[in-house]
């Protein structure tokens, strides 16, 4: 998987988005599972997320599309709803970038 640095910067330089990769981290302790899924293996809905942001769904939404676009979130629709979760490939990935890199 290749990784753009430049964009996954301006994905992680926002507090909300940083904010939303740490409950990602460890979503049983930061949102409850939504009907039963399994939030490490399929995510956590966007509902979920928008609610513990306190923000509205659109924002929400935004965060995760340039999240996604760099390559920190993965999505799984099922049904009607969106399933975010972190993308821990990626994220090993940027800790090598700062090793080898910068």
């Amino acid at each position: 998987m290749y990784m753009e640095p430049i964009e996954v910067f301006k994905a992680l330089s926002n507090e909300s988005r940083l904010q939303i990769l740490h409950w990602l981290k460890d979503p049983e302790k930061h949102f409850t599972p939504h009907e039963g899924i399994d939030m490490r293996k399929i995510g956590v809905c966007v509902g979920q997320i928008t609610d513990t942001l306190n923000m509205t769904q659109s924002t929400t939404s935004q965060y995760l599309s340039i999240l996604q676009r760099a390559g920190l979130v993965t999505a799984e629709r099922i049904g009607k709803y969106t399933y975010f979760k972190r993308n821990e490939e990626a994220i090993r990935k940027i800790g090598a970038f700062f090793n080898n890199e910068i």
